[in-house]
């Protein structure tokens, strides 16, 4: 029996993969709201566009697929002022959303030990990757020399005098970071 209804074999796409489907299900999420409460939400101009352009980014997961989408729009149209979604309401549901991944996935990288999520916010994905690295071997070290040493090791070996714990304690300083902060969560 199994065999004759696994004839076929789908792979069907999730949200993550489909960005160009979050644009006319954010619409159908706010019709679903309005129909759902009573009360009918829109975005400013602003925030619509902010919102799409985190919602369709490359680093956007939607695991959850349409559920996130569809419990993103109501949180923003609940909690909205007015019945009018700003700026403000985005910004907090995407840093809520980011947060909610890095929980959920394997984006677990320890920066919200050390950094504020608008600090996490503002990296880079490929700062992000570099940081969590950089913290999880001064973690493991036991001194800023041995950090140091660890994480410049290729380097090391080209050089002739070398001070990979000031190298090291300056990388951190980008980030408004010390050897102290990231020690002390150990």
């Amino acid at each position: 029996m199994f065999a004759r209804l696994n004839l076929w074999t789908f792979t069907l796409p999730g949200l993550g993969e489909r960005r160009e489907d979050i644009e006319p299900n954010l619409d159908y999420e706010l019709d679903r709201f309005a129909e759902r409460e009573g009360t009918r939400v829109t975005f400013n101009k602003e925030a619509r566009e902010r919102y799409l352009a985190f919602a369709t980014a490359p680093d956007a997961r939607w695991a959850g697929n349409f559920r996130d989408l569809a419990a993103s729009v109501t949180r923003m149209a609940t909690l909205s002022p007015k019945g009018r979604i700003d700026v403000d309401s985005v910004q907090a549901e995407v840093s809520r959303l980011r947060r909610l991944w890095a929980a959920e996935g394997d984006t677990n990288d320890g920066l919200a030990a050390v950094m504020s999520a608008e600090a996490i916010d503002d990296l880079d994905p490929f700062d992000r990757v570099q940081l969590a690295h950089a913290i999880d071997v001064c973690r493991r070290s036991r001194s800023l020399s041995e950090a140091g040493r660890s994480l410049f090791s290729a380097s090391l070996k080209r050089r002739a005098s070398t001070n990979d714990a000031d190298r090291l304690r300056k990388y951190l300083a980008r980030f408004d970071l010390s050897w102290l902060q990231i020690a002390d969560i150990r």
